[in-house]
């Protein structure tokens, strides 16, 4: 059974209407970018790191039960779950950044709860609604406190929502009963290098990401199952990052591997993302799609075909775990032929529209200019 944590004391939250289904832990009060790691914070990749605990809630006979903070990263699992045989799962990304004034808010969470909705309902399990989506949040963000990283690290506290079937059936049928996770860990940048270094992607050809019809819009475990062979042999490579194009005609673009993409064309002001079933809606791509539109930018949200490359000065692939990283190139080949084109986007060198909208996420996210669109939310103290 996991250890769970003291539960004595009710706290108090930010945009929660219910705090008494709250608890807070036993842990004393701790103050961000604390904890002591084995790699200073400005260096910080994106990989798993242990932390003090996770939130943990089960839903049983139509309810779901109090949050609980578990100290041990382990699940006592059915082998009959339904995660386990049917890929009954979905999962969420989101981050909590450090102020200066060392107050801590994470950013968009009822977003991320409204999307995680949409994956239950695609996969029929049932909806954690927003208020306890983000009463949970709040409470593993503040018992893991120490581990956001300070401010002016250019790190993040990445906060991992995840939700599976955890009852066991052997027909193909939705669980009874269903188990929500939420883990943190403290990130740096996904690709390495950064905002400051253009990766190269390569398109896939012979892998498609999404059925047309399928599962591509919600935020499903098995749709990155399908990525781990594409990906893993575009690495090998030497492409950092893969794109993939519509399953249907292999004509349009679609999306990168964990990423929107996006295309700028300066000349015209234009920032071009793709519409369709199959792409995933990300929260920082709609996030930047305001900044663009506070900006004077025209937003289109509509197919791209793959020789609308040539128009972009600028691509960036962007979503909450890469936030924004610019695109330097993207290479295409020939099925048939083995023929490769290249398109490539301003002289691999970081382009000012990437820049200047990364430098606007970024200093809402870290409250260094008005949050004119209430995007961040306070983590509460105890």
């Amino acid at each position: 059974m996991p250890n769970v944590m003291d539960q004595s004391n009710q706290a108090s939250f930010t945009h929660v209407h219910s705090p008494s289904a709250l608890f807070m832990s036993s842990t004393a009060k701790k103050a961000p970018g604390t904890a002591k790691l084995d790699t200073p914070w400005e260096d910080l990749g994106f990989e798993f790191r242990p932390t003090n605990s996770h939130v943990r809630l089960q839903y049983k006979e139509g309810e779901w039960s109090a949050p609980e903070l578990v100290k041990e990263p382990y699940v006592n699992l059915h082998i009959g779950a339904t995660a386990l045989h049917y890929g009954q799962a979905c999962f969420e990304g989101l981050k909590a950044f450090c102020h200066e004034d060392g107050e801590v808010y994470c950013f968009r969470p009822e977003e991320n709860a409204a999307r995680m909705q949409s994956s239950c309902r695609r996969i029929l399990m049932p909806e954690v609604p927003t208020e306890t989506f983000v009463d949970a949040v709040q409470k593993v963000v503040r018992d893991n406190i120490e581990y956001v990283p300070p401010y002016g690290s250019n790190g993040a506290l990445y906060i991992r929502p995840l939700l599976f079937g955890s009852g066991p059936r052997i027909g193909l049928q939705p669980a009874d009963e269903y188990t929500f996770i939420i883990m943190v860990i403290p990130v740096g940048d996904y690709y390495h290098g950064g905002l400051s270094k253009p990766v190269d992607a390569i398109v896939i050809s012979d892998f498609d990401r999404a059925a047309p019809q399928g599962v591509g819009d919600v935020k499903v475990a098995g749709n990155y199952a399908a990525d781990l062979l594409p990906n893993m042999r575009s690495k090998k490579k030497g492409f950092p990052i893969s794109l993939y194009l519509d399953a249907k005609t292999q004509s349009t673009v679609e999306e990168f591997s964990t990423s929107n993409f996006v295309g700028i064309n300066n000349a015209k002001k234009l920032y071009v993302t793709p519409k369709s079933r199959s792409v995933l809606p990300s929260i920082t791509n709609k996030s930047l799609m305001q900044i663009a539109r506070d900006e004077g930018y025209t937003v289109e949200e509509r197919e791209i075909s793959v020789s609308e490359l040539e128009d972009f000065d600028e691509v960036l692939a962007v979503g909450t775990a890469v936030v924004v990283t610019p695109v330097g190139s993207v290479t295409v080949v020939d099925p048939t032929t083995g023929n490769e084109k290249v398109y490539e986007f301003g002289n691999h060198e970081l382009g000012e529209t990437t820049k200047r909208l990364y430098q606007r996420v970024r200093a809402i996210q870290n409250g260094e200019t008005e949050d004119r669109h209430g995007w961040n939310v306070k983590i509460a103290n105890e």
